[in-house]
């Protein structure tokens, strides 16, 4: 099981082309790491939670991020034992999705589980 997340931009009014955009995946065994830095239900729920536009994550990632970097082994305990979901992995995840944001805070956000 794992999450697919999109950043999709609207057509441009005038020539109906839209910019690139932004999806990534990442396995649903982080859900309890992602729980324990609060952005569980953002990142996989954007929906239920009035997240509608990358500009809503930009805040919460970079808060997130911090205090992952900032203490590691109080993430790390939520390694997947089986190596699918690690610490290692979801950081620069988180910092990728992060920078999408940043460079497309307009665009809109979608989760799939």
């Amino acid at each position: 099981m794992s999450l697919d997340v999109y950043l999709k931009n609207d057509p441009c009014p005038h020539c109906g082309l839209s910019a690139p955009g932004f999806d990534a995946n990442i396995t649903h065994n982080l859900n309890k790491m992602a729980e324990s830095a609060g952005i569980y239900a953002i990142v996989w729920r954007p929906e239920e939670h009035g997240i509608s536009h990358a500009s809503q994550l930009i805040g919460p990632l970079e808060k997130a991020i911090a205090l992952m970097k900032s203490d590691p082994e109080r993430y790390k305990q939520y390694d997947a034992p089986n190596g699918w979901g690690k610490y290692e992995h979801f950081v620069p995840w988180l910092e990728k999705y992060l920078e999408a944001c940043k460079a497309m805070p307009e665009a809109k956000v979608r989760a799939s589980r």
